[in-house]
């Protein structure tokens, strides 16, 4: 089984994935753009920076974490664009949250002030969106075609992940979502 969860920073794509994955025995997939950064030595920071006038590097990004996705037997595969660049997923999911929960989120995670990471991220979903209009024609606030959509702003990371087993559990014994 092949799946695919996707949601902006701070929904809990990677926490909820890496569980998912680790239940079901899937390998857990989650190429980004911080794992980009690290590979070549720069930070996170300079690779958005690039990102948004040099497409290569979305590209770059997305090839690779589609081919590893592809690539393997069973996998979960967690990232902004998973739903719409894992075409044969079985199983896609959408991650959804305010923006106020998400910055609160990043801000435990990453550290800085709520006020100064709030503005990071509208800046950056900001970015995303025209970037991903631009590159491949995805309108990544219209994911109305996922399987499954979760707010996660009142539950927890474990019991959004259960939420996800339940439904793929049932889709691997044969049944409809």
């Amino acid at each position: 089984m092949k799946i695919a969860i996707s949601g902006k920073s701070g929904c809990g794509n990677t926490t909820i994935s890496t569980l998912v994955a680790e239940k079901l025995k899937l390998d857990f997939i989650n190429f980004t753009f911080r794992s980009l950064a690290q590979e070549k030595g720069l930070s996170f920071e300079q690779v958005l920076e690039q990102a948004a006038g040099d497409d290569r590097w979305d590209r770059e990004v997305d090839s690779r974490q589609v081919k590893l996705a592809e690539d393997s037997s069973g996998c979960v595969l967690g990232s902004r664009l998973a739903i719409w660049m894992l075409e044969k997923a079985d199983f896609k999911v959408y991650l959804k949250a305010r923006p106020l929960t998400r910055a609160k989120r990043i801000v435990k995670r990453e550290g800085g002030t709520l006020e100064s990471v709030a503005a990071f991220t509208a800046e950056r979903d900001r970015q995303d969106h025209e970037r991903y209009l631009r590159i491949y024609g995805i309108d990544n606030d219209d994911y109305s075609f996922a399987d499954m959509v979760i707010d996660t702003d009142d539950i927890s990371a474990e019991e959004v992940a259960s939420l996800i087993i339940a439904q793929a559990q049932q889709l691997m014994q044969g049944e409809q979502i």
